[in-house]
């Protein structure tokens, strides 16, 4: 499986979510929806350049002022930390609940104590904020993000009140001010079920098999990581195989279905799939129910 953004060992995943908390609790938000990003980054002691675009030119002055005390990006420059001067540039081409996230991942990088001294400039860019590539220094900054956009568990405990369901994280995304991709990502992250959620990119039609969807990322629970640890997800999904048969077509949700899979043991379980699109990805859900007396192996498609 890919990596997620909880790529951390144990003890920075403690340490950032110490600081996530205290950050919450400096700034008065705990319990205030959606999370104020402007208290964030007061207790940051970061700040918004609202009067200067981040265009070409700052981020050419940018640079020259770091020296080599700069992270740089690797492509187009989302967000900008400015440590000395504790400025913060956005790309407010950005959605909105993209440029919540990235505010808050600049913010992360003024308020961990351990990190604001590290460099002059911080540019951030996709990679910085994809979990698949990003660099520890990254990583720790989109958990304090993530950490503080959902109020460390707050978002998990709302959700186990509700139906398990696809539509559950997509009902409180907008309560938290989060994208729907961050709020499926954290239903199922932490979630106490055994659960995933195939991230797949939108169908594209093919001559023969109708379609093909390809995956982009695997996030699973803490239980089917164990339980399912040597699941191989195949790289491509057609109408011709139990997940890509979920993909929906001219409407935005499957419906749950039964599903199954096979474990690490070659144990087989009962499950439910659903699925959902917001037109540039497809969200799968599956959630485990239960083991079936059977020990054939069936791979999934």
């Amino acid at each position: 499986m890919k990596p997620d953004d909880c790529s951390l060992t144990s003890h920075q995943l403690k340490r950032v979510r110490s600081e996530a908390e205290r950050a919450l609790r400096e700034a008065g938000a705990m319990g205030v929806f959606p999370t104020p990003v402007a208290n964030i980054m007061a207790v940051a002691k970061v700040e918004e350049a609202e009067d200067e675009a981040l265009d070409d030119g700052l981020i050419a002055r940018m640079r020259k002022v770091a020296g080599t005390a700069l992270k740089s990006a690797f492509s187009k420059v989302l967000g900008l930390f400015h440590a000395s001067a504790g400025l913060v540039y956005i790309d407010r081409t950005m959605h909105a609940v993209k440029q919540t996230f990235v505010r808050l991942h600049e913010a992360a990088h003024g308020f961990l104590p351990w990190q604001r001294g590290l460099y002059a400039v911080v540019e951030d860019c996709e990679n910085s904020l994809d979990p698949d590539v990003a660099s520890a220094f990254d990583r720790e900054a989109n958990v304090f993000a993530s950490e503080v956009l959902f109020q460390m568990d707050s978002f998990i405990e709302r959700a186990n009140d509700k139906e398990f369901s696809i539509f559950t994280p997509i009902g409180l995304a907008k309560t938290y001010g989060a994208s729907l991709y961050a709020s499926i990502r954290q239903y199922v992250s932490k979630n106490h079920r055994c659960c995933v959620v195939l991230v797949l990119n939108p169908p594209e039609i093919r001559e023969g098999v109708g379609f093909t969807a390809s995956l982009r990322r695997v996030v699973a629970s803490q239980d089917f990581q164990r339980r399912f640890a040597n699941t191989a997800w195949p790289n491509f999904f057609t109408p011709n195989d139990k997940v890509g048969a979920l993909v929906p077509i001219n409407r935005r949700a499957s419906g749950k279905r039964a599903f199954e899979l096979t474990d690490a043991n070659g144990m087989r379980h009962e499950c439910v799939a659903e699925a959902f699109t917001q037109t540039h990805q497809v969200f799968v859900l599956i959630h485990v129910k239960q083991a079936l007396n059977s020990t054939i192996i069936l791979l999934p498609g």
